[in-house]
């Protein structure tokens, strides 16, 4: 019979492996998007993507990225900005959850096509297709809606005429590679609770993020709950629970997820951790 620390050792290496097919196919996607929009990008000079400080990533019009972290040099005591050039999707997604850079893209190209706050994708073509407001949104999520009304009527790339017109296209695909990014990540999930049941029941409930403001377990029987309170509901103090992959992915990026829980369980169980960090 195997023993615990086997046991964790199974876990932390299908973690391991988990996160690396996620960053991969993540980069993958989110490397077709870029090819896709090339021009489109080239044609609008540039997108800002996010601009909160201290956190900044813009797009250049040749589809590399700029990053700008910001940060307190305790020598001195004064602030200091760096501005990191990011190639590819591959270094962006180790350092950005691909649900909310396709977000990013979405709210860009809707300011600079002028688009009103609610998703116009959404309204413009359930309206079309004559769906009352209840029926607009699919899974609870505007994004979503869009997303599947923007695959079945562009199945033919769209040629713009103007800027305008390409931050619009390049809006709708961003809330359609936003949702499948999402249903990827939920599936990586499934995955691994499929994967890691027979060896949860060994460990009981682990514990992988205890917050004032989030709670995040892997299970005895292999499956992730969690429970947040989302910023909507900071005054309320209101808990919202997490019992599926497709809810967790609101709120976690798989890749944190895989990675505080192989944390976890070298802190719990430091025989599962190797000794020599190269070997990691």
């Amino acid at each position: 019979m195997s023993s615990t620390a086997e046991m964790l050792g199974e876990i932390a290496s299908q973690a391991a492996i988990e996160r690396t097919t996620f960053l991969v196919d993540a980069a993958r996607q989110l490397d077709r998007f870029l090819k896709a929009n090339a021009e489109r990008i080239r044609e609008l000079g540039g997108l800002v993507l996010i601009d909160d400080d201290p956190d900044y990533l813009s797009i250049a019009p040749d589809s590399t990225f700029r990053s700008r972290t910001r940060y307190q040099d305790e020598a001195t005591g004064e602030w200091v900005s760096e501005t990191e050039v990011i190639e590819s999707g591959a270094e962006l997604v180790e350092l950005y959850n691909p649900a909310e850079v396709y977000a990013a893209f979405a709210e860009a190209a809707r300011q600079a096509a002028g688009l009103p706050e609610e998703p116009t994708g959404v309204e413009d073509l359930a309206g079309a297709a004559g769906l009352a407001p209840d029926e607009r949104v699919g899974a609870g999520s505007p994004y979503a809606g869009a997303a599947d009304m923007w695959a079945a009527s562009h199945e033919e790339p769209e040629e713009p005429q103007d800027a305008d017109a390409a931050a619009r296209l390049i809006y709708d695909l961003a809330l359609t590679f936003q949702e499948r990014s999402q249903q990827t990540e939920a599936s990586l999930l499934e995955q691994f609770q499929d994967t890691v049941g027979p060896y949860t029941h060994w460990l009981g409930d682990t514990m992988i993020v205890d917050d004032d403001d989030e709670r995040l377990t892997l299970q005895r029987d292999g499956l992730f709950r969690g429970e947040v309170i989302p910023e909507e509901e900071e005054q309320s103090g209101r808990w919202k629970k997490l019992n599926t992959p497709d809810e967790l992915v609101q709120f976690y990026d798989p890749t944190d997820v895989f990675g505080d829980l192989a944390d976890s369980l070298a802190e719990l169980y430091p025989t599962v951790a190797p000794e020599d960090e190269s070997e990691a």
